[in-house]
């Protein structure tokens, strides 16, 4: 496998990269108080950076993502990319591509999605959903709402239609998140059996990688922060105890990074990588709470100021690990999955075991 990124990947990036930078300061990210930050998401749309997904591809997504975790900026982008433009893109018809991918990409149209599938919401067989969503992130962004039944069906939901009630939800980060309540609401089916089963292990693997992008960009204000404070004459970087904790959570993020590099390869190459998928969103979820709880740490008591620009990653990387599903879930998940892996002997009679990644070093990789 080859991670390094292909031409228009390393663009997109670059891009991604400078648009975040200069858009979402920390000025700009406390002024939208919990709501998204229309300028920026015009700003992202309008280069193409939205639309380029179909493209680039998941790893190029997990790039993007990546950039916007380093700021940790409040726009609907994970949540459009992961729950409309992939999905629809790999899933739905030849009308549904022509009809929903081009406003997605634009950013007339803002989608997000009720996952994972809690057998919260059923549907009916002319396509009438109802039930409740407790917290779906950017719902009070959305056009669109990805739905999964209790049977794991895949419906779009319009926010606008009929039976649709949304109501605002605060959760620890501001993901302008909003509860989601369908009652008889129309819907419109997308994909075929195991289109949900794809989804979802595609939104593990770009949440994961925007949870690097958290940590890396809080361990940056660590390092910033430890290298010009100085205590007793000397800066604190040079502490033996400072110095360890910021190496554990360099590996930490690395290990996040590295999985949801891999699980992202995988399934745009089209192989199995559910296993892959949930082993890059435990690292994101335990790796990550330890991440944001040491950049908050190294800053001492200015760690503990709810303004301070670090703050935000600490309440960021809390928020991806509760939506990941946290590292005990994750992993009990991917111990059942594990149990019921196929063994395949090739021709040699050599037993490949395959989707098992990343665990077997321990939790502290």
């Amino acid at each position: 496998m080859d991670f390094h990124p292909t031409e228009e990947q390393a663009a997109a990036a670059g891009l991604a990269a400078r648009i975040f930078r200069d858009l979402a300061t920390h000025e700009r990210l406390a002024a939208a108080g919990t709501g998204s930050d229309a300028e920026l998401w015009k700003a992202l749309t309008t280069a193409g950076l939205a639309a380029a997904v179909e493209e680039v591809g998941l790893l190029g997504l997990v790039l993007l993502l990546e950039e916007q975790g380093r700021t940790t900026a409040q726009v609907p982008y994970a949540a459009t990319c992961a729950y409309g433009i992939l999905p629809v893109a790999a899933h739905g018809s030849a009308e549904q591509r022509d009809r929903l991918l081009p406003p997605l990409g634009t950013g007339e149209a803002v989608a997000t999605g009720a996952f994972p599938a809690r057998g919260r919401i059923t549907s009916t067989p002319d396509g009438r959903l109802t039930g409740t969503a407790p917290a779906v992130p950017w719902l009070r962004d959305a056009t669109h709402v990805l739905v999964p039944d209790a049977a794991r069906t895949l419906w779009l939901v319009r926010t606008d239609a009929p039976g649709v009630v949304t109501e605002t939800v605060e959760t620890t980060a501001p993901w302008s998140a909003g509860r989601l309540t369908l009652t008889a609401a129309p819907a419109e089916r997308l994909g075929a059996e195991g289109a949900y089963e794809a989804t979802l292990s595609a939104a593990r693997t770009a949440f994961a990688g925007l949870q690097a992008g958290v940590c890396a960009g809080s361990l940056a204000r660590a390092v910033e922060y430890t290298s010009t404070r100085e205590q007793f004459g000397r800066p604190l970087s040079t502490n033996q105890g400072v110095m360890l904790r910021a190496a554990d959570a360099y590996m930490d993020t690395e290990a996040i990074r590295v999985t949801a590099y891999e699980a992202a390869w995988r399934i745009d190459q089209g192989l199995p990588a559910a296993e892959h998928a949930l082993t890059a969103a435990w690292w994101a979820s335990e790796a990550g709470k330890r991440v944001v709880h040491t950049g908050q740490h190294l800053h001492g008591g200015m760690g503990a100021d709810l303004d301070h620009p670090v703050h935000r990653h600490f309440l960021w990387g809390r928020q991806l690990d509760a939506y990941l599903g946290c590292g005990s879930e994750l992993l009990s998940e991917l111990g059942a999955s594990i149990t019921e892996i196929t063994e395949i002997t090739d021709v040699t009679g050599i037993t490949d075991v395959t989707g098992i990644t990343g665990i077997a070093e321990g939790e502290h990789a």
